[in-house]
């Protein structure tokens, strides 16, 4: 599903940061667009900055459980640094938590949470609804075989020593002599 994401620009509270920006909504779909302006109040400017496909795989229908399930669900926004007049490149837009973190521990992606419009939310719904297949847990059960009373012997065999390696240095000088 084609989804727009609307960034919203803020002048910054710092001399350091002339503005702030903060991703603001998505648009469930929107058509193509290039940091297109939707509003504008006082300083506060919102944008259509771009529209990138959402897209579910089977495989990860746990996250998307899991997403769902949060008190508010949400989208997650990738975005990276660039240069220009738009700061921000929207990189991607997920419904999976876990991939939001994997791109979140990179330290190179900007990640964002925006709540899940009703229509998002019910479309991620129906898809859980056809393709999840909840797994039980199953508690790891251990051998009965005791592997700790045997001892496979002491230390490295390729390398020769004068005594026992659990001795103290006193007893081994003295058995040295």
């Amino acid at each position: 599903m084609p989804l727009g994401v609307v960034m919203r620009r803020t002048p910054g509270v710092t001399r350091w940061a002339k503005w702030s920006w903060k991703a603001a909504a998505v648009l469930p779909g929107a058509g193509p667009a290039e940091w297109r302006e939707l509003r504008r109040e006082g300083d506060a400017v919102e944008y259509h900055a771009a529209t990138r496909m959402l897209e579910l795989y089977a495989a990860e229908t746990e996250a998307y459980a899991h997403g769902l399930a949060a008190r508010v669900p949400g989208v997650y926004v990738v975005m990276r640094r660039v240069t220009g007049e738009f700061p921000l490149d929207i990189v991607l837009v997920t419904a999976s938590p876990f991939e939001a973190q994997d791109y979140a521990d990179s330290s190179e992606d900007i990640v964002e949470n925006v709540p899940m419009p009703p229509g998002l939310i019910a479309w991620v719904s129906e898809f859980l609804d056809e393709f999840h297949q909840s797994e039980c847990f199953v508690k790891r059960q251990r051998d009965s075989e005791r592997v700790d009373r045997k001892q496979d012997g002491v230390g490295d065999p390729r390398i020769g020593k004068a005594a026992d390696i659990y001795a103290s240095p006193g007893l081994i000088r003295s058995r040295l002599q």
